[in-house]
């Protein structure tokens, strides 16, 4: 079984997917790593040199290879990826896979990704956590239609990397 990772960035899925990959004893893989070795080019420079709607084809074109070629890894996904075109349909429809959203709160989303935005182009330009709280909130408006179609969703507030991954192992089907 294919478990995908899905959630705003910040929300732990890369951290969170490696620990279930090894306690589950499943490959783990990263979209956006996965995107960059194919492309080989940063996600950065693929956006600013070829546009976005570049950058979501090759994405869904990735995760389309990669669904096909494996069945039972964990993949954790780009915050966007789920948002655009048909992607939570063909992630939903796949066979042996499950969609889980690490749903966070959006205080929790800015304290974090307020210390690392320098790393993270998207939001590297925003000067104070009002700004990002703002910038997230929005996002999060538009993307959770999306996240919540995610066959399982788990909490991430105030829990340890390892509580996430034990309440995700609970709600796995068997």
């Amino acid at each position: 079984m294919n478990i995908i990772l899905i959630g705003y960035m910040g929300s732990g899925k890369s951290t969170v997917g490696k620990l279930l990959a090894k306690l589950l004893s499943k490959e783990f893989k990263d979209l956006d790593q996965e995107i960059e070795l194919i492309e080989n080019s940063k996600i950065a420079e693929i956006f600013s040199e070829n546009g976005e709607i570049y950058f979501r084809k090759k994405e869904i074109e990735t995760l389309k290879l990669i669904l096909k070629q494996n069945d039972n890894l964990i993949l954790a996904t780009g915050g966007g990826t789920p948002c655009y075109g048909n992607t939570m349909e063909l992630l939903n429809t796949s066979e042996k896979t499950v969609t889980i959203y690490l749903k966070t709160s959006i205080q929790t989303l800015t304290n974090r990704l307020f210390i690392e935005r320098s790393q993270r182009p998207l939001i590297a330009h925003l000067i104070n956590k009002e700004e990002l709280n703002d910038f997230i909130s929005k996002h999060l408006f538009e993307r959770s239609y999306y996240y919540n179609q995610a066959s399982i969703k788990v909490g991430t507030d105030h829990l340890s990397i390892e509580e996430i991954v034990k309440n995700i192992q609970q709600e796995l089907p068997v």
